[in-house]
């Protein structure tokens, strides 16, 4: 009877997934996460720079430990699909993914509290999910090395929920 029970759980708990993936916005799950781990260095209060601004003088935003601005869905976007497509996948990834070369990217870390992966994890799996099931890659708009450049099949495949 238990394991009964279990099973139907389990069976619902992963028949809801791509219910719940489709549900992911920026609005509702993004930006809360963003502020509450990223804001100290990527919004406006901490003076971050627009992502144009932020390739015109890199070192200087680098010495002031500060990084592009992810304060507002457009800024977002910038690094996800626009003129630096991929640096937040790049930046978040766990080391998973193919060209990451099982290093995590420099801001996962920050994906969480301190000593918490499982947060981490979790947080991580609400990104993918915002990006769409198959759109969290690390290429960018021009191959570089050994990582080809985005295709229009893989552009295809980010949802970015509002």
């Amino acid at each position: 009877m238990i394991l009964k029970a279990t099973a139907s759980l389990v069976c619902t708990a992963l028949l809801s997934l791509p219910a719940l993936a489709a549900d992911v916005t920026y609005r509702n799950d993004v930006a809360p996460m963003l502020k509450k781990h990223c804001y100290e260095c990527h919004s406006l209060e901490a003076e971050a720079p627009s992502m144009a601004e932020f390739k015109l003088d890199e070192e200087k935003y680098k010495k002031a430990k500060v990084g592009p601005r992810l304060d507002t869905y457009e800024h977002l976007l910038q690094l996800v699909n626009g003129m630096s497509t991929g640096a937040f996948m790049r930046r978040l990834d766990d080391g998973t993914s193919p060209y990451s070369g099982g290093k995590p990217g420099n801001m996962h870390k920050y994906l969480c509290d301190k000593d918490n992966p499982a947060e981490c994890a979790a947080n991580l799996a609400v990104l993918k999910a915002w990006v769409g099931e198959g759109g969290w890659n690390l290429n960018r708009m021009a191959a570089r090395g050994d990582v080809p450049a985005l295709t229009k099949e893989q552009m295809d495949k980010l949802k970015l929920k509002y």
